[in-house]
């Protein structure tokens, strides 16, 4: 049996060439499919508002903060712990002058100074102005600053899920 060799070389570099464009396919997909899921937290998070505050609560009847970053985090086929403590430990560190849209930050409210006890999701970026929904004791599902007084100087950590 002879082999052919002057196709083979022809051959072998459209192979290669395919399998590289697949790999920049498969990367850009990736990023897709990453930004839609983000998207869809942040829908489902924005779908709650106006639910009022009711701790354990996991229904439009009422939720707490935890609630809300759980199913919503569900909705891409993501479970997350039903705690804030425990969902703290989900995911990549961010520092928060690297907030990124979907990532869940956390806070020590009340008297618990340093304990992670309250939870959002953030929604919008941009200079100073990092907008995020979270379950409010006061006003239900809403959103805020994070970088407002209130909410900056209680900033505990950030999560990047995915």
């Amino acid at each position: 049996m002879r082999l052919h060799t002057g196709r083979i070389g022809p051959l072998l570099i459209k192979l290669i060439i395919l399998g590289s464009l697949a790999g920049s396919f498969s990367c850009s997909s990736t990023k897709k499919i990453r930004n839609q899921n983000i998207q869809q937290v942040v829908d489902t998070a924005k779908s709650y508002r106006g639910t009022p505050y009711r701790y354990g609560g996991t229904t439009r009847a009422g939720m707490d903060c935890s609630a809300l970053v759980y199913l919503s985090f569900r909705s891409v086929g993501v479970t997350l712990p039903r705690t804030t403590e425990e969902q703290s430990k989900v995911g990549k560190n961010v520092p928060k002058s690297k907030l990124e849209k979907g990532d869940v930050v956390f806070f020590a409210t009340g008297n618990r100074r340093g304990k992670v006890t309250h939870a959002g999701i953030v929604t919008q970026t941009g200079r100073g102005n990092v907008q995020f929904i979270h379950s409010s004791t006061s006003l239900g599902v809403t959103e805020d600053n994070v970088f407002s007084n209130y909410w900056s100087r209680r900033f505990i950590r950030a999560r990047r899920v995915f």
